[in-house]
C-alpha cells in the first residue's frame, strides 16, 4: 500500500524516531510524536497502546524501516515505514 493511501485511510499515528536534535534543526511535523529509535524498546508499551496504523519515519527512511523490523519481530501488524521527513511532509501537504 502506497504512503498517501495509508495516509487517506486515516486512523494512523505518525512517529518520528529521529533524535530531537535532528527536529530542531530540519523541522518536525505538527501532529508526530517524537520517540527516537534508541527509545523505541523502552517505549514499547506507549506506542502499542496507539489505536490505528503507527507509521514511523526519519531523515531517510533507514531508521522508521529498522523501527518497522522491530516491531513486526514482536508480532505487530499496524506499522508502516512512511520513509524520510521530506517525503512523509510532502504526502501529508498534497492530500
Amino acid at each position: 500500500m502506497a504512503l498517501e493511501d495509508v495516509l487517506r485511510a486515516g486512523n494512523y499515528h505518525l512517529i518520528d524516531v529521529r533524535e530531537p536534535l535532528e527536529l530542531e534543526m530540519d523541522g518536525h511535523i505538527e501532529e508526530a510524536q517524537n520517540i527516537p529509535l534508541g527509545e523505541l524498546e523502552d517505549r514499547k508499551q506507549e506506542i502499542l497502546n496507539l489505536n490505528g496504523m503507527k507509521i514511523f519515519f526519519c531523515r531517510s527512511g533507514n531508521r522508521s524501516g529498522k523501527a518497522v523490523e522491530y516491531f513486526k519481530s514482536e508480532g505487530m501488524t499496524d506499522v508502516y515505514n512512511g520513509g524520510g521527513y521530506n517525503d512523509l511532509k510532502a504526502a501529508l501537504e498534497n492530500l
